[in-house]
C-alpha cells in the first residue's frame, strides 16, 4: 500500500477486504488498476462462480476517509463537461469584446488584423480572470474528478461500493448506483445496496487478471524476489472503455 497514506484510509481498505471476503469475494488485492479505465481502485474483489449462481461476480471497492475526499471524485461527469462547454464559450465571447476594446494586445503577427493572434497573459480583468480561474477547476474536474460517475457508467464491477468513515457525508452526497458501507466499531456496515451493474465476461476476466497482477508483484516484493518486468504483464489501463450503456 501506499507509503504516503494516512493510516485512517489505510484501514478502510484493510476492512474492505475482510468485508470482502467475508462475502464471498475469495480474490481481492488492494490498489488494483481497473483495466482500461485510467483508475486504481482501492480495493478490487472476484468471487468465482458457485454451484448456486453460475456467473462470477466482481467489485470494486473506493475508500473515503474524509468528506473533501468523497466530494472531489463525485461530480457528475455530464454535468461538468456541460459547464466545461459554457464556460470555453464565456471564454471565447469575452475574448472577442475584449479584442475589440483593446487592440494594443494585438500580437501582430499576421498580414491582416482579422487573422491576428492576441495575447491576454497579462489582462488584469475580473471577469475575464474569474471565467479562466473556474475553466481550470472544471478541467481538472473533466480529467480527475469524475472517478465514481465514470466507473459505474463503464460497468468496471458487477457491485460498486463506497467505503467511507462515519458522518462524512450527506446522502445526497453518495454516488449513484453505488453501495455504501461505513465503518463503526471497526467493522463495516451495509448502509446502502449497490446497483448490480451487470458487468460482461471480459471485463470480469480482465479484472481478475489484473488483481493476479497486483497480487503476485506483492508477493515478489515480500519474497524479495526481483523478476524482469517481462515475467509480470502489465495491465492495459491506457485505453478508456468505450461507454458500455
Amino acid at each position: 500500500m501506499p507509503a504516503s497514506e494516512t493510516a485512517s484510509h489505510r484501514r478502510l481498505k484493510i476492512l474492505a477486504l475482510v468485508w470482502a471476503q467475508a462475502n464471498g469475494f475469495a480474490i481481492a488485492a488492494p490498489e488494483v488498476r481497473v483495466p482500461r479505465s485510467g483508475y486504481r481502485a482501492d480495493v478490487a474483489a472476484y468471487a468465482p462462480p458457485r454451484r448456486d449462481r453460475a456467473e462470477a461476480r466482481t467489485a470494486i471497492f473506493e475508500c473515503k476517509q474524509a468528506r473533501a475526499d468523497l466530494l472531489k471524485d463525485a461530480h457528475a461527469e455530464m454535468e461538468t463537461r456541460t459547464r466545461l462547454a459554457e464556460l470555453a464559450e464565456r471564454r471565447r465571447a469575452l475574448e472577442e469584446l475584449l479584442a475589440m476594446h483593446r487592440p494594443d494586445l494585438r500580437r501582430g503577427e499576421a498580414l491582416w488584423p482579422e487573422f491576428d493572434a492576441w495575447d491576454f497573459s497579462g489582462l488584469e480583468h475580473r471577469s475575464y480572470r474569474r471565467v479562466l480561474d473556474e475553466l481550470e477547476t472544471v478541467q481538472r474536474r473533466v480529467l480527475h474528478g469524475t472517478k465514481f460517475s465514470k466507473l459505474f457508467r463503464y460497468r468496471c464491477a458487477d457491485y460498486l461500493y463506497l467505503v467511507v468513515e462515519e458522518n462524512i457525508f450527506a446522502e445526497a452526497e453518495i454516488p449513484a448506483g453505488w453501495g455504501l458501507l461505513v465503518r463503526a466499531d471497526d467493522e463495516l456496515r451495509l448502509a446502502r445496496a449497490p446497483t448490480n451493474l451487470g458487468a460482461t465476461a471480459a471485463q470480469r476476466t480482465a479484472l481478475l487478471e489484473s488483481i493476479a497482477v497486483t497480487a503476485t508483484r506483492a508477493a515478489h516484493r515480500a519474497a524479495g524476489v526481483v523478476l524482469p518486468s517481462a515475467e509480470v504483464p502489465e495491465v492495459d489501463d491506457d485505453e478508456e472503455v468505450r461507454d458500455a450503456g
